[in-house]
């Protein structure tokens, strides 16, 4: 099942060719509710999607779907307690941090950052598909760059603490496109990657089952039609399950959590004016262009 947000946060499923999307908003429990800030429906839902799996399916066999290009798609997540993203996660993608990036960016290279970790993104920078990515005026004026980092992400449904890996999958919602936006140099790197718009997510989440193996899909960026990111997640350091049972270790997993899963190589400079489009194979494609402030935002 591909779930959707779309136009006022109403809850549509995609059909299989990602053509038509169905309304299925009546069968979520508070879904009704429009308020972005009275979103807990959200998290509910994907706790409790087992249950309402059946309706879900029932709802978009009955009810009457409506072309893609008709609607606004949002980020199919919606107030997530947490972003999480995973570092260093790539070993190619180490190399290239380590032998070419960082002393461009920062003039050295802190080694601590080609360790393999996780950290939190807010929320708040969360966007969704065709929404402009805003390069941040106070680090643009300093001439910082600002990279893209296209990533496979995990969208939670039962939450937990110290996860086995074994049974990490079981607790997945579903896979999505994420977009980890970053401000290079030196300085936190949360602060670097949280500001508005640095979290692009889309275009809809593909349930845990339709995902034979999440270890095994193919990552692409391109940007104004060049290839800068081509990889598979089977070159992750860590797998999924990993990642999961790590970062539960550290704090508790709870439904409606992303994890960005880490940076393949290929991360670069993106300038106003240009689009980004990420695709991930099973998964689907995702276009985000680039703009010099938030006016010139298009909505």
């Amino acid at each position: 099942m591909k779930l959707a947000l779309f136009d006022d946060w109403r809850v549509g499923v995609v059909d299989a060719g990602a053509e038509t999307i169905t309304d299925v908003t009546e069968v979520v429990p508070g879904a009704h509710d429009s308020d972005q800030l009275g979103a807990g429906w959200w998290v509910r839902m994907c706790r409790d999607f087992r249950s309402l799996r059946a309706a879900l399916e029932g709802a978009a066999r009955d009810g009457g779907a409506r072309r893609l290009g008709d609607v606004r798609l949002r980020a199919p997540v919606l107030n997530p307690g947490k972003v999480i993203a995973t570092a260093s996660n790539y070993g190619d993608h180490v190399a290239e941090m380590r032998d070419v990036v960082l002393e461009r960016v920062a003039g050295h290279v802190d080694t601590w950052l080609l360790d393999f970790d996780v950290f939190l993104k807010a929320p708040s920078s969360i966007v969704g598909p065709d929404d402009a990515v805003v390069l941040p005026a106070g680090p643009t004026a300093e001439g910082r760059e600002v990279h893209h980092e296209s990533e496979l992400a995990v969208v939670m449904s039962r939450g937990g603490s110290d996860i086995d890996a074994a049974h990490a999958l079981d607790h997945v919602l579903g896979y999505t496109i994420g977009l980890d936006m970053t401000v290079r140099g030196d300085g936190d790197r949360s602060r670097r990657k949280s500001h508005d718009t640095f979290t692009p997510i889309g275009p809809w989440i593909v349930t845990a089952d339709e995902i034979a193996d999440p270890n095994k899909l193919e990552v692409r960026l391109e940007v104004d039609g060049v290839v800068r990111q081509d990889a598979k997640t089977a070159d992750m350091l860590v797998d999924v399950a990993g990642i999961i049972a790590y970062t539960s270790s550290i704090m508790r997993l709870d439904p409606g959590d992303i994890i960005l899963t880490g940076a393949p190589p290929g991360v670069g400079q993106v300038q106003a004016g240009e689009v980004m489009i990420s695709e991930i194979s099973e998964i689907g494609t995702m276009r985000n262009p680039v703009c010099a402030s938030k006016g010139e935002v298009k909505r």
